[in-house]
């Protein structure tokens, strides 16, 4: 079906600040849309995400430049195409960008389109957008699998200053046998949580993805606080619910020395391994995100050869969702998992290749969230549409978090309709 009319619009992320939602109409009068997220810990090797630069505005913020771009060129280039015509759209925007980083045009202005484009793709085909997004990335429609949640319960690092040194820590209700169960356990120890910090005299204040973001006295103690949690809401740690890290390592690296300031120590990359190995030992982590810099290849190596047969050792930063660093990890067995962020790519189709280059591999999916989101729940349909075993979408407070939550409860319930 044909697409006869793209527009944007700057609206507001999670944290106040300016972002990208694409408008598309089709043939038949449908519209849709579709809203781009924003990091705030980002990889120096993400797609550019471009500002105005006008302090006038938003503080230098704003978007309206990527906003002109989807209203002027990049509707010049996409009305009167077809809707199904995914790849080729995102192809032609890319080649129309000309920039290796997507610099000219913005990745947040195509990736509004990409989004976009998918899901008006999937409304003409009168079916649900996973599935659409499965029959994009080439896997049965006849069968799917949930996600099991890593729901961010405690803030730190860029996320929540003053918190901690790492970046998220994480609960999985691996026990759990169906998505409505898996997100009452989160919820039921999210408060639970909540109260034993409070007791304590504690804020109970929540960061950047909805997590506590408490001033504790070390790097583990928010590790001890989950498991407290996990007990007091009647669940058994490891068995029920794990736990998993983001410690965002790139973040307190300079001059190849990593510093935990809380801690007050400092480690070289090979130190740092063998202190991840100890604190494994002691807590039922099952997944470890970004646990050396974004370009300390060995230092991944070394978690691939010191415990990378027990743990997910997930690239973020390292791979930022690009097709080319996640092949020269591959052949440098430097992680077996992948963080999936549509918008360190810029489109869709370069997404689902970065998907289908791991997989190739296989290595463990994670799709996730950015600090500053919004309502839109594209994501939750991605993981459920490329079969991916995890989803990370924050914590079970803010509506930009559990709106996701959400969803996969609504194709959960579809699925069992049908």
């Amino acid at each position: 079906m044909k697409i006869t009319h793209l527009w944007a619009l700057e609206v507001l992320d999670s944290r106040g600040n300016p972002t990208v939602r694409a408008f598309l109409e089709l043939a038949n009068g449908a519209r849709v849309s579709a809203s781009v997220p924003s990091g705030a810990s980002t990889g120096v090797h993400e797609a550019h995400e471009l500002r105005d630069g006008d302090t006038t505005r938003y503080n230098g913020k704003g978007v309206l430049k990527a906003v002109e771009h989807v209203n002027t060129v990049l509707a010049e280039l996409v009305v009167g195409r077809d809707a199904s015509d995914q790849q080729t759209i995102d192809s032609d925007m890319i080649a129309l960008d000309g920039t290796q980083h997507l610099s000219r045009l913005g990745a947040n202005a195509l990736l509004a389109v990409s989004m976009v484009v998918a899901r008006a793709g999937a409304v003409a085909e009168h079916t649900s957008l996973y599935r659409y997004l499965a029959h994009l990335a080439d896997r049965p429609t006849n069968s799917f699998t949930l996600p099991t949640p890593m729901m961010n319960v405690l803030n730190g690092g860029k996320h929540a200053a003053g918190a901690s040194d790492f970046q998220e820590y994480m609960i999985v209700p691996v026990g759990a046998t169906s998505m409505i169960e898996r997100v009452r356990w989160g919820s039921e120890l999210f408060h639970a949580l909540g109260k034993i910090l409070a007791d304590e005299g504690f804020q109970t204040t929540v960061g950047d993805e909805g997590g506590y973001a408490p001033s504790l006295h070390s790097n583990t103690a928010p590790l001890d606080y989950a498991l407290r949690a996990i007990t007091a809401a009647g669940y058994t740690p490891g068995t029920d619910i794990a736990l998993a890290l983001d410690t965002a390592a790139s973040e307190f690296y300079v001059n190849d020395v990593y510093t935990l300031s809380t801690d007050g120590t400092e480690y070289s990359p090979q130190e740092l391994t063998d202190w991840y190995a100890r604190l494994l030992e002691k807590y039922p982590i099952i997944s470890l995100e970004d646990g050396h810099a974004q370009d300390d290849w060995a230092g991944f190596q070394d978690e691939i050869k010191t415990f990378g047969s027990r743990v997910n050792i997930v690239g973020d930063d390292l791979f930022v969702t690009n097709p080319k660093r996640i092949q020269t990890g591959i052949e440098m067995g430097a992680a077996n998992a992948l963080l999936v962020k549509p918008n360190q790519i810029g489109t869709l189709t370069q997404t689902l290749e970065a998907i289908k280059i791991a997989r190739g591999s296989d290595y463990t999916l994670v799709v996730s969230h950015r600090s500053g989101e919004t309502a839109d729940t594209f994501i939750a349909d991605l993981a459920v549409g490329v079969g991916a075993e995890y989803i990370k979408t924050g914590s079970l407070s803010r509506s930009e978090r559990v709106e996701k939550y959400n969803r996969l409860l609504e194709i959960e319930r579809e699925l069992a309709r049908f």
